[in-house]
């Protein structure tokens, strides 16, 4: 019997695997340094209008596709460099491996009763106010973004590099990273960033919906129900103000029996989001099926992409 991996499909089981081990690095991220990157050219670029919000991400972002297809041409003198270049650029872009340790964490410290150390934890999950939540607020504004994040630091890299290789992921996280920095609906960014923003869900299009798709199969692992999954997700993600992160909450929501949604506190605004779901507020034991149920959609993810990539490209590893 014959087995052939594509070197994509081998690059981004090896990514996976990466991730799964080591999760994001607490030093020097490629993310990170992008970032630094993006806000140092930001005060030379800044100016409250949208022209100027698309020079700067354009010109990023063209400078991350420069890079990547730079990395694709030398991976492709031969199959095994071109594993690894494909393998390093997924494990840059994932985030799903940190998003569910931060998530535990934050199980722990509900669970302890320790609101305070909650508080400081969330900001590694969403960009809320958290001074102004209680513990049913935290459980809340965390399985949100757990459900969110699944999407866009797993699903959505990963059909990337499934679909694009190097240069496709590459772009993709240098995006959702600009949309974090840029692309929210403050005073200062409402015109700056409005580019960064709709590329971003440009992006996330496919990905979020791949993401409902695995969350409405996997519901069963947390004692869920794929029907209510599809159910939630059909009648109230398009309320959300997110075309993609309504998905995939909404999802989770039927999924798990939960209503989310409700009052939202930035640092900026309060946005009243719409009910999304049939059952109670959630608790801490929901947010702790949340994270598992995380880790179910994003292994079947990972299943899907190296499905996916191993139809095309060259072959890695032939043996008999």
């Amino acid at each position: 019997m014959v087995f052939v991996m594509g070197a994509r499909a081998a690059g981004i089981a090896a990514g996976v695997a990466a991730d799964a081990v080591f999760g994001d690095p607490r030093r020097g991220h490629p993310v990170a340094l992008f970032g630094s990157g993006a806000a140092a050219l930001e005060r030379h670029s800044y100016s409250d209008d949208r022209v100027a919000g698309v020079v700067h991400t354009a010109g990023l972002l063209v400078a991350v596709a420069t890079l990547g297809i730079l990395g694709e041409r030398a991976g492709s003198r031969g199959a095994v460099r071109e594993a690894a270049c494909v393998a390093a650029a997924t494990f840059v872009a994932l985030g799903g491996t940190s998003l569910c340790r931060t998530g535990e964490q934050m199980v722990g410290l509900l669970q302890a009763d320790d609101i305070e150390g909650a508080r400081r934890l969330l900001p590694s999950l969403c960009g809320r106010d958290p001074a102004v939540l209680d513990p049913a607020g935290l459980t809340r504004a965390a399985l949100e973004s757990i459900a969110e994040n699944t999407s866009d630091a797993q699903v959505s890299p990963l059909v990337w590099a499934a679909v694009g290789g190097t240069p496709a992921v590459l772009v993709y996280r240098a995006a959702n990273t600009l949309d974090a920095m840029i692309g929210s609906r403050s005073p200062r960014y409402a015109r700056f960033g409005w580019a960064a923003a709709r590329f971003d869900d440009l992006l996330n299009l496919a990905g979020a919906r791949l993401t409902g798709v695995l969350v409405a199969l996997c519901a069963p692992v947390v004692g869920g129900s794929p029907v209510a999954a599809v159910r939630a997700w059909r009648r109230d993600a398009r309320k959300h103000p997110s075309p993609n992160a309504g998905v995939a909450e909404a999802s989770f929501a039927g999924a798990l029996g939960v209503s989310l949604g409700g009052p939202t506190q930035y640092a900026h605004e309060l946005e009243i989001r719409p009910t999304l779901g049939d059952g109670p507020a959630p608790v801490t034991g929901d947010l702790a099926r949340a994270v598992r149920l995380s880790r179910a959609v994003q292994v079947a993810a990972a299943l899907v992409a190296v499905s996916v990539a191993s139809r095309s490209g060259r072959r890695a590893s032939p043996r008999r």
